[in-house]
Formats: structure tokens, C-alpha cells, sequence
């Protein structure tokens, strides 16, 4: 049996996870369950799957959970504050680790797993976004295995060969084809969203997430992160990365090769089949999701995204092409807007207004790859700067 910590249980990821593992109780050891402030539901999942931790960021969170947990016959250990998650990433007793904070909050766990060498399932993307260098060298030096969750990541990984450790040209890749749903305002006049409420941007047409993510949907920012996401993930630049709006997500991402073929994998929108692939691999295991029927999807669209209606998408190829600490700014810039935006302090179109204001303020520099202590101040500096961009189209 494998142990494994999930980081973010109480979220969709974490959830759909503690799902899959659910299903195959001969394979997985649940060892660790963590939440920022969700006592009631990490409550339940601790007396369903009897981890020896439970991990709650706030501390009046954690206190919550020991009362609700006191009348339990063996309660897991409770732990609090964020040095608890890079403890409960490391266990000597764990091999898997889901990474599934959302966030740049989800850094330092998904690093310390990578060096204790774990098995890290990333479902964090801005783990790579703000400090890719540093993942992947963690994950390169202490043998770490790291698997994309993602579905995009996932599909594309899975149409990759081997080689392609090596380099996309040299393993016959000409380019990767990212999908993207096109959100909820695929199809609508870029004037008219200056009038866009939190509750119109949450509501996705195709999949079902948290709120902060269904807003980088609506705004394809999250394709722009998952654009430097693969850049680091395979080893390319975003010039052999496309993004393509499927409207169906049927197709979760493809790779066209120099022979003229495209690699795709299909699926049902449920990430359920990710995650059962990150478990499994290289094995392939129950999922739980129901078998895909073309029949019923009967066509597949596909169309290039609109500029005017995604500013998000081109302020990311900007900070992808730029490197250093370019996607460290745009990433907190976008956590500082779209929170803005959510908590109705600023409009939709405002989300890229702040981003790349902060951006044009703050220009890439040199990641120093000594530490986390340079992305973090970088990290710090872009958020202030975004509060200022917010607190001036308030006034």
C-alpha cells in the first residue's frame, strides 16, 4: 500500500482524489489530510478515512477540528499553521503526495515534496509558475517523480514519448495543442464585459472548480499559466505551444508531431481521470468516470482564441517569453485582481487592467536559484503593487 498526504483535501481536487482512492483501498493509505479553514468537511473526511494527521492552516480552524474530532476513537493527530504542510509533504511514511493548494499558498509543501524525493501529483500550477526552476531542479535532484494533473498537462503527458525528457525536437514533437473551453464568455462581445458579476464568471459551462480558478477560466488566464506551467513540465518555450478553444473539453490537449500526426487524449470533463492516472501510472486504475460516448458528443469544434476577449492569454505569453521573475508578477498580480474582483472592489475587465499595470511596473529580473527567499520577495513586491492598482481604479 501506497501512503499518501493530500494537500487540499476540503477543495474539488482533493475531494475528487480522496474519491479514486476510495475505490481502490488495497493501493492507498491515506496519511495526511489538510484544509486551510474547512473543519467540518475535513472533519468528515478524517473519521471516512482515519489519517494519522490532519493539518489546518488556521489556527481557530485547528481548533475546531480537534473538538469536532474529540469523540473519535483514534483521532488523527491535528496540526496547525503552514510549516505543518511541508511536515505532513515529507513523512517518511508517505510516497504520494497531491499537491492541490490553490495558489502560490501551495509552494512551499509542493517543494518540500519534491525534495523528499515523494511521487508529487501537481494539481498546483503556480507552484511551477512562480518558481519552476526551483521544482523542477528539486524534483531532478532528489529523485522525485512529478506528475501533471492537470487535465491539459495530464493529456499531453500521456500523448508524449518517453524521449521526450530529452527535448520536444529531438522526440519528433513539432508543437503542443493546449484546450481550452473558452469559459463562460466564449462567445460574447468583448463590450459587454465590463459588466460581468463574480456570479456570471464561476459559472463554468463544462467543468466545476473553485472560484478563484473559474475566474482564471473566464478570463483564460489559467490557460496562460498552463502555458508556462508546460514550459517547465516538457522542457519548451511558448512559441511550440498553441492554445485552441474546444468547446466540447472532450479533447484535453494534443501533440502534433514533425511526421504530420496528432496525438490526442479524450475523455469526459472529470478530473477524476487525471488523478486515477497520476495514482496509477504506469499502471492504469478505476476512476470512477463514466466511459466516454462519441456517439452522444457527435462533433468537435475547435476555433483560436479572441484577443479582445482575452487580454489574460497575451499578458501571460508576454511573461513566458520573459522569464525570470515575469510569471512571479503576473501570477500575484492576478491572485490580488481577480480576489478584487470576487469581492466586487473591482470589475471583470479590471482583472488584466492590474496585471499588466503591475507588470509594466515591476520588469523581470534574474531568478536567484539559491533559494525561495528572492521569488518570495518578488512575490511580496507584485502584490503590493497590484493593491495599488486596485486601491486607484476604487478611488
Amino acid at each position: 500500500m501506497k501512503g499518501i498526504t493530500i494537500l487540499g483535501s476540503t477543495g474539488s481536487i482533493g475531494v475528487s482524489t480522496l474519491d479514486v482512492v476510495a475505490r481502490h483501498p488495497e493501493r492507498f493509505r491515506v496519511v495526511a489530510l489538510t484544509a486551510h479553514r474547512n473543519a467540518e468537511r475535513l472533519a468528515e473526511q478524517c473519521r471516512r478515512f482515519n489519517p494519522d494527521y490532519a493539518v489546518m492552516v488556521d489556527p481557530a480552524g485547528a481548533d475546531a477540528l480537534t473538538a469536532l474530532l474529540a469523540d473519535m476513537p483514534r483521532p488523527p493527530r491535528v496540526l496547525r499553521g503552514a510549516e505543518a504542510l511541508i511536515e505532513v509533504a515529507a513523512l517518511d511514511d508517505v510516497e504520494y503526495v497531491m499537491a492541490a493548494i490553490v495558489g502560490a499558498a501551495g509552494l512551499m509543501s509542493s517543494l518540500a515534496a519534491a525534495r523528499a524525493g515523494k511521487r508529487l501529483m501537481l494539481a498546483n500550477k503556480e507552484a511551477l509558475v512562480v518558481a519552476g526552476a526551483l521544482l523542477m531542479d528539486a524534483a531532478r535532484e532528489n529523485n522525485a517523480t512529478l506528475l501533471p494533473i492537470d487535465s491539459e498537462h495530464n493529456a499531453i503527458f500521456q500523448c508524449l514519448p518517453p524521449a521526450h525528457e530529452r527535448g520536444l525536437p529531438e522526440a519528433g514533437v513539432q508543437r503542443i495543442l493546449l484546450t481550452a473551453s473558452g469559459g463562460p464568455f466564449r462567445d460574447a462581445d468583448p463590450q459587454t464585459l465590463v459588466a460581468v458579476t463574480p456570479e456570471q464568471a464561476v459559472a463554468h459551462p463544462n467543468w466545476s472548480m473553485g472560484r478563484k480558478i473559474s475566474v482564471d477560466s473566464a478570463t483564460m488566464m489559467n490557460k496562460g499559466l498552463e502555458i508556462i506551467e508546460a514550459c517547465w513540465l516538457f522542457a519548451t518555450r511558448p512559441e511550440r505551444i498553441q492554445v485552441v478553444v474546444h468547446r466540447q473539453s472532450v479533447i484535453h490537449s494534443m501533440v502534433q508531431y514533425t511526421d504530420g500526426s496528432v496525438l490526442a487524449q479524450l475523455g469526459n470533463p472529470d478530473m477524476r481521470t487525471p488523478i486515477a492516472h497520476a495514482l496509477g501510472w504506469p499502471e492504469r486504475i478505476g476512476a470512477g468516470v463514466e466511459p466516454l460516448d462519441l456517439f452522444a458528443i457527435a462533433r468537435l469544434d475547435f476555433e483560436p482564441p479572441a484577443p479582445e476577449r482575452f487580454p489574460c492569454l497575451r499578458l501571460a505569453y508576454r511573461a513566458a517569453r520573459e522569464g525570470g521573475t515575469a510569471p512571479v508578477v503576473l501570477n500575484a498580480a492576478n491572485e490580488v485582481a481577480v480576489a478584487a474582483f470576487l469581492d466586487r472592489r473591482i470589475g471583470f475587465t479590471d482583472i488584466a487592467r492590474v496585471v499588466e499595470q503591475t507588470m509594466d511596473g515591476l520588469p523581470p529580473e534574474p531568478v536567484d536559484l539559491s533559494g525561495l527567499e528572492h521569488v518570495l520577495s518578488v512575490d511580496a513586491a507584485a502584490r503590493r503593487a497590484a493593491e495599488q492598482c486596485v486601491a486607484a481604479l476604487v478611488a
